[in-house]
């Protein structure tokens, strides 16, 4: 079996997951300061055991999915001074890997807030 080049064990849920940090990181344009990851569905309940909350962080520091610091993602977040949350929420009828990333870049007016919803659906994507 072909998959994608990844720190495992899923690639909808740690992949994917990375890949949606990742985009929203360089969606934001800066380095961001705060994140707020609202899982949704499956990516609620298997965050933990399938790394999706490591990969999620990993992504938003702008590691990419093969990257072995992944797994040190939290650690790596909190040395860089980004204040990371997860919560769990109820999106409505929507993909069950469904994340809403809300970013927060520094401070004062050029600085910018942004959120973007994606879903993990497979293959690393």
């Amino acid at each position: 079996m072909i998959g994608p080049v990844m720190v495992g064990p899923s690639s909808s849920h740690t992949a994917g997951a990375c890949r949606l940090g990742l985009l929203a990181r360089h969606l934001l344009g800066e380095r961001p300061r705060r994140v707020e990851f609202g899982l949704h569905g499956s990516f609620a309940k298997t965050v933990l055991g399938h790394g999706t909350h490591l990969a999620l962080t990993a992504g938003v520091l702008g590691l990419r999915p093969d990257d072995e610091r992944l797994k040190e993602s939290l650690a790596l977040a909190e040395k860089e001074g980004l204040e990371v949350v997860f919560k769990e929420v109820a999106l409505g009828d929507v993909h069950p890997n469904t994340v809403r990333i809300a970013l927060g870049g520094g401070e004062g007016a050029d600085h910018g807030d942004g959120e973007l919803p994606g879903r993990g659906v497979g293959a690393g994507l």
